[in-house]
């Protein structure tokens, strides 16, 4: 999870550094940490916060409001409201070009300066939207279209590996949250996606169990008897043939009988027909992924408020 100091928040936000130390010194809505030479040190979901903060002001509520609220209660409620925006699903193609171009010849340290500096100045759920997830489908395709080695291709989905388990290592475990089984059913092998929505659900709120690739359909049930999830998300991205996929869809019905199943990726997507009698759910973009967890934390939330 990225930190950021004050001015970048402003940046971030649209609020001023004024504003935001009054949120904070006055309010409690934000509760920075300190760098070692003092500085105040925001973290994404601080910023999420205040965008949130800002946004239910423009709707007529008052700060006073909203800080009668609690810092931990507009942080739950954040969870539920927040939408993934456009904005922050839009990839960025200038940066995106740059990347690319530093790949072929390869320019190791041209690409991870650039990769690394943009990723460092926002919050990291929209770096995995504008940039890691874009850049891998990129490098990807230049990889099938004979361009881009695998060496390359492997060098590049490692580096972003490694950021996206760095950061998860950082998220504090939820244990109250509903509990999330994700991972890559068995033959998938490419598990960025599937790390993306891991990171996603963990900074809803949600208990994340992550098993990562090629998972053969027996553990995943034999898991699942013992965490008992509120939710399974599997990551298909390879395209099958239709008696392939029907057979993938036979074994994942049995999860699904016992279990909610949701999948999503290029592969599930183009299972769409074939899904469409089964209890199994396709969650076909991250705008869908965004609704099916809010549905969840909202069923989580409703038994301890009987």
């Amino acid at each position: 999870m990225n930190t950021h100091r004050i001015h970048r928040v402003a940046k971030l936000t649209g609020l001023s550094k004024d504003v935001i130390r009054v949120w904070e010194r006055r309010y409690g809505l934000v509760k920075p940490s300190r760098s070692s030479n003092r500085y105040r040190e925001y973290s994404d979901e601080e910023v999420a916060l205040l965008r949130f903060v800002k946004a239910q002001m423009e709707e007529g509520t008052t700060i006073g409001a909203l800080a009668g609220e609690g810092h931990d209660s507009l942080i739950a409620r954040m969870r539920l409201a927040r939408p993934i925006s456009s904005e922050e699903q839009q990839p960025h193609e200038r940066l995106l070009d740059e990347l690319m171009g530093a790949l072929d010849p390869l320019d190791k340290a041209g690409f991870e300066r650039r990769l690394n500096g943009a990723v460092a100045v926002i919050p990291f759920e929209e770096a995995v939207q504008r940039v890691l997830l874009p850049l891998q489908c990129r490098v990807g395709e230049r990889w099938h279209q004979g361009h881009l080695t695998i060496a390359v291709e492997h060098y590049v989905t490692k580096l972003i590996q490694q950021k996206m388990f760095s950061v998860m290592n950082q998220l504090s475990v939820n244990e109250s949250g509903p509990c999330v089984l994700i991972g890559c059913p068995e033959g998938e092998s490419h598990e960025i996606g599937a790390q993306a929505v891991a990171y996603i659900a963990a900074t809803r709120g949600c208990h994340v169990y992550y098993l990562g690739p090629n998972l053969p359909s027996s553990d995943l049930l034999s898991f699942c008897d013992r965490i008992h999830p509120d939710l399974v998300l599997l990551s298909i991205t390879e395209t099958k043939s239709d008696a392939d996929a029907r057979r993938q869809i036979q074994e994942l019905e049995i999860v699904s009988a016992h279990w909610p199943v949701a999948v999503g990726g290029q592969g599930a997507r183009a299972m769409g027909e074939l899904l469409r009698d089964t209890k199994i759910e396709l969650l076909d973009d991250l705008t869908a992924l965004q609704r099916r967890l809010m549905t969840l934390l909202l069923q989580h939330m409703l038994p301890s408020r009987g």
